[in-house]
């Protein structure tokens, strides 16, 4: 999509909607969106960007969903996540959740949104400045 071809650095996984996924209708709990992110996320910082410091210390502060298409049991998703912004002790990224075709589904969107995220290190119960692995990991993916 558009608003994702646009964001770097980015990572992407693809899942299976399990059972366990989806609620009494069988299509996707709105709970699975982000838990799919979250896995794009991970492989975004530490696969990608090599930065096992990263989780412990960055809690949501906010996030924001537009569920666009259910997502239905057995179906193939891709979840891709990009970073939007960086600054001094904050971060954005965008992410979007696709379909791919399954029987008569057509493949497409089918949630898209943000996630703001402070970096909070261990042991403060405030926001501080982003060390400087990653500002730099994220400054020289930018530059691909």
């Amino acid at each position: 999509m558009e608003r994702m071809s646009r964001i770097s650095p980015r990572a992407s996984v693809e899942r299976t909607v399990e059972w366990v996924d989806t609620d009494a209708s069988g299509h996707q709990h709105n709970s699975a969106i982000m838990r799919w992110v979250e896995s794009a996320e991970a492989e975004l910082f530490l696969r990608r960007l090599q930065l096992p410091d990263y989780f412990p210390s960055v809690p949501r502060v906010h996030q924001e969903i537009h569920f666009k298409a259910k997502l239905w049991f057995g179906q193939r998703i891709t979840a891709t996540v990009g970073i939007s912004k960086l600054g001094r002790a904050s971060m954005t990224y965008a992410f979007e959740v696709r379909s791919h075709p399954h029987g008569e589904l057509p493949g497409g969107l089918a949630a898209f949104g943000t996630v703001t995220v402070a970096h909070v290190p261990p042991g403060s119960d405030k926001a501080q400045p982003w060390p400087a692995a990653v500002v730099d990991a994220v400054a020289s993916q930018h530059a691909e």
